[in-house]
């Protein structure tokens, strides 16, 4: 779910290099270079591996790089990034892992939380985990092949012992989840009983809530001191990144107006990306998504070939998904349209698919 969750706000990336050889022969490859060679350095810095002969009868699990060009609010390039990623997907079960559940905070949480803001006119900061799943205790003994492009120079023949989590790995999010947990825990940080992602700690009359959301954590509180000093405790812990007040966090832009109590959540530049995936950028806009004699059954389902072949190339349902994380979030007013259109996920025709593009055209 984490996966799928990010990947959906930062929907839209097309140029980025998608192979080692792509990013060391594309005109930005000093950029990209660059970048995985902080991630290595990160790794270094982090002891997430040693290198060891491969003991007898254990297999090795692969890796790949990942490159992400990050963007801020406004669709403006901030910096590139490369990560390293383990190719989780051999592990085995028993062997190489066994439990990866892993919380992230609710929508609904976000909000309740960001309503207590605008009513008592909290302070609200943001703050970045670098590298979060590098700080996870591997448990497990896993064997990981050099990454390409770095392997050592004197010993090719080894392979990286794993000593922490790493991304990719099945089990890399809980290890982080369990790590964090018990830091925040030690600074009295009391976890929330119906959403195990929400941290609050009460000091006299002095509070702060902490929202975790993977890497990323929002703290509200009404006192600055405390804030501060729950970001000093945080970066004696972790390596972090400051990010001040909150304005832009998991693809939602915060807007604040304290002289009014009011506070705004926006997802602009994602609905921006989602219409651009579907072509509908340069759509006519609808007044409604969805108006009185608007309907949906089961007779408009496919029903013969022809038709199938007309859906065939149509992503429905990536469609349908991506409305959905806007719903949840920020757009609650296409959220009886949005659960219609679900429920024909498995078979939908063309009057469904005409339906999700009249909602991206009032979005």
């Amino acid at each position: 779910m984490v996966y799928l969750q990010e990947f959906e706000y930062n929907i839209g990336a097309k140029n980025d290099p998608e192979t080692f050889l792509q990013a060391i022969k594309c005109n930005k490859s000093n950029l990209w270079y660059n970048a995985m060679k902080k991630e290595i350095e990160s790794m270094a810095s982090n002891g997430v591996w040693d290198l060891v002969e491969l003991p007898i009868g254990a297999k090795t699990i692969g890796c790949k790089w990942v490159f992400k060009t990050k963007k801020d609010s406004l669709g403006n390039i901030e910096r590139y990034k490369a990560r390293l990623v383990a190719k989780g997907f051999t592990q085995k079960e028993g062997i190489d892992y066994t439990e990866t559940f892993s919380p992230v905070s609710k929508k609904d949480s976000l909000r309740i939380i960001m309503a207590l803001v605008a009513h008592f006119d909290l302070d609200l900061h943001q703050m970045d985990v670098k590298t979060a799943f590098l700080n996870g205790d591997l448990e497990e003994d896993v064997y990981m092949k050099q990454p390409e492009g770095f392997s050592s120079s004197n010993g090719e023949h080894l392979v990286c012992k794993l000593k922490k989590s790493i991304y990719g790995l099945k089990q890399a999010s809980r290890q982080w989840y369990l790590k964090f947990h018990g830091v925040i825990s030690s600074f009295d940080f009391e976890e929330n009983i119906m959403d195990q992602c929400i941290y609050q700690k009460v000091s006299g009359s002095k509070f702060c809530f902490l929202i975790l959301y993977v890497d990323d954590i929002l703290l509200a509180s009404n006192d600055k001191g405390l804030v501060h000093e729950v970001k000093q405790f945080l970066s004696r812990n972790f390596d972090m990144k400051d990010m001040g007040e909150a304005s832009y966090v998991i693809g939602i832009k915060i807007h604040r107006d304290r002289t009014r109590c009011i506070l705004g959540l926006s997802q602009k530049t994602y609905i921006k990306k989602v219409l651009e995936r579907f072509r509908m950028k340069d759509c006519s806009p609808s007044v409604a998504p969805i108006v009185k004699g608007d309907r949906f059954n089961l007779d408009q389902c496919l029903k013969n070939d022809f038709e199938r072949e007309q859906m065939k190339n149509i992503p429905y349902a990536f469609a349908v998904g991506s409305l959905m994380y806007a719903q949840v979030y920020t757009r609650p007013d296409i959220a009886f349209v949005v659960g219609m259109l679900g429920r024909y996920q498995s078979n939908p025709g063309m009057d469904h698919w005409r339906a999700a593009k009249k909602v991206m055209r009032y979005l």
